[in-house]
């Protein structure tokens, strides 16, 4: 009795299940029990989990010969015939059972069986501790300091430890032993010297869940957290939703005389934060996201997961923010690349696309200034569109007849077909091959100046990095870098279905997969 009372003792200690400490103590039994009675036997212990009762015996498999070859295991077996004697109804398969007197615990059994145990019930702790904290990844904790090196801090949680790397604290924040601390666990990981649980008070979904402890609203579900984006210890925004119209959810962030959010700030080590609404309806949030500079204009452009926002000349500044601050967050907030343009900038871009896209049709159709005028002011751009559309769209122009419909179309066909006999040819001088024009992203532009720099098919594109593909494209492309990544990443898809569809070929085809 008095080995299970130690056993409740440990598992109350350790915060492990009694069964688990008693598992260690049948090992550390076993153990002994193999030093004094063979290493080779095959001893095993049982505690009774109710009186306490040691139990050792050694099994035996009953077999039909001994292998020669087979000498580690041959302590553990016994022939038939043996076995019969010993057991008259024994057969081949069975385990023949053995009661060994208990095993007296010299000074150096004793101290492999206190090391075995301590041993499990290490790894058990371990392993009860990874269990806790991995299903509580996402909470909030508090600890208290224990140590600090080099900016690293090292937590005490209670029930384990947990470190607070350099790069996860904020800016000009300094702890010291025996702080009281708050942070956000973000990943717990299983490694050979326990459980590694890492802490965060930089990551955005800290500043949510401060806001959660702090905001009932929030909490209960009334208001919900749609998008944070930080700049931890300077600047943060946040953007918040409610379904319930009698619901300010800003108001509610901000609390009475500000004091929800001031509990927050103050936790933040001051960082300012912009409690903006959210909307549905993506204008109207980027508008909010941009403040606290007004907005003039949004223009989204799907394709390219960009947008421009157009400010008064006043406001550039506020809207950019100090080093880029106001339009990063905003751009982090909407999940957007932004481009801030004055009102001036953003007049001289239209006038000059407007006079590009006119020119285009004045030559292409050859019309004058008037109908190229009207076709851009009703939103055509290239003369692919005149030629797609449908002629009630034409003839909804304003001065447009049937006649005139069809002899725009009937002009921009033929424009189309004589440029398309003209890139044939070029293409046909300059080599291209005709896989560079699966690249959906690359016009036949982008193809001919490409060709004349040596780029004549998708794996010499594929080949490229992103800065080179921007660089030979030239500035009136108007390429980014990240565009040219995704371009040359859409040029490279062919390379892995290929390397797929080789996996995939028996392994007496590897001739047909090479040519494939």
């Amino acid at each position: 009795m008095e080995l299970l009372h130690v056993a409740d003792s440990v598992a109350r200690e350790k915060h492990i299940e009694r069964d688990v400490v008693l598992s260690a103590m049948e090992e550390a039994i076993q153990k002994a029990g193999r030093s004094k009675y063979g290493y080779d036997q095959d001893i095993r212990a049982h505690i009774d989990r109710k009186n306490g009762t040691i139990k050792l015996q050694r099994f035996r498999l009953v077999v039909e010969a001994l292998d020669a070859e087979d000498e580690e295991n041959a302590a553990k077996q016994i022939l038939l015939p043996e076995a019969k004697r010993i057991k008259k109804d024994a057969e081949i398969g069975d385990s023949l059972i053995d009661d060994l007197p208990p095993v007296d615990f010299g000074r150096i059994a004793a101290q492999t069986a206190k090391q075995v145990i301590l041993q499990k019930v290490r790894e058990a702790e371990r392993e009860k501790q990874f269990e806790e904290f991995q299903g509580r990844i996402g909470e909030v904790v508090n600890g208290t300091v224990k140590r600090v090196e080099y900016g690293n801090v090292t937590v005490d949680l209670g029930h384990g430890e947990a470190y607070l790397k350099r790069d996860e604290s904020i800016p000009r924040e300094h702890f010291k032993t025996n702080d009281r601390i708050r942070a956000y666990i973000y990943d717990v990981r299983r490694e050979n010297r326990g459980p590694q649980i890492f802490l965060s008070r930089t990551h955005p979904e800290f500043l949510a869940s401060l806001f959660r402890q702090e905001v009932p609203e929030i909490y209960d579900g009334v208001i919900e957290i749609k998008a944070v984006a930080r700049d931890p210890g300077s600047r943060a925004k946040i953007a918040v939703y409610t379904r319930d119209p009698s619901v300010d959810p800003v108001g509610a962030c901000v609390g009475m005389r500000g004091s929800r959010v001031q509990a927050v700030v103050n936790e933040l080590q001051g960082e300012k934060i912009d409690i903006v609404p959210w909307y549905e309806d993506f204008a109207t949030f980027i508008v909010n996201a941009m403040a606290p500079a007004e907005v003039s204009k949004v223009v989204l452009d799907e394709e390219k997961n960009r947008i421009e926002v157009v400010v008064p000349d006043e406001q550039l500044s506020l809207a950019i923010g100090r080093r880029g601050q106001n339009v990063r967050l905003a751009s982090m907030l909407t999940g957007l690349d932004i481009d801030i343009l004055t009102e001036e900038q953003e007049s001289e871009r239209r006038a000059t696309e407007f006079k590009t896209r006119s020119e285009l049709f004045m030559t292409a159709l050859d019309v004058d200034d008037v109908i190229a005028h009207l076709l851009v002011a009703e939103g055509f751009r290239k003369v692919e569109e005149i030629a797609e559309s449908e002629q009630d769209e034409l003839i909804s122009i304003e001065g447009f007849d049937q006649d005139v419909a069809a002899e725009l179309q009937s002009r921009a066909n033929t424009w189309l077909a004589e440029k398309t006999a003209e890139f044939e040819k070029k293409k046909k001088s300059l080599k291209i091959k005709d896989d560079i024009l699966d690249v959906a992203s690359l016009t036949r532009d982008m193809i001919l100046k490409l060709a004349e720099q040596g780029i004549k098919s998708r794996d010499d594109l594929a080949d490229l990095a992103g800065d080179e593909l921007v660089e030979m494209l030239g500035e009136d492309s108007k390429m980014t870098v990240k565009e040219a990544n995704a371009l040359i990443m859409e040029a490279r898809q062919h390379w892995f279905a290929d390397e797929k569809g080789a996996a995939e070929l028996p392994e007496d085809q590897p001739k047909m997969a090479a040519e494939g």
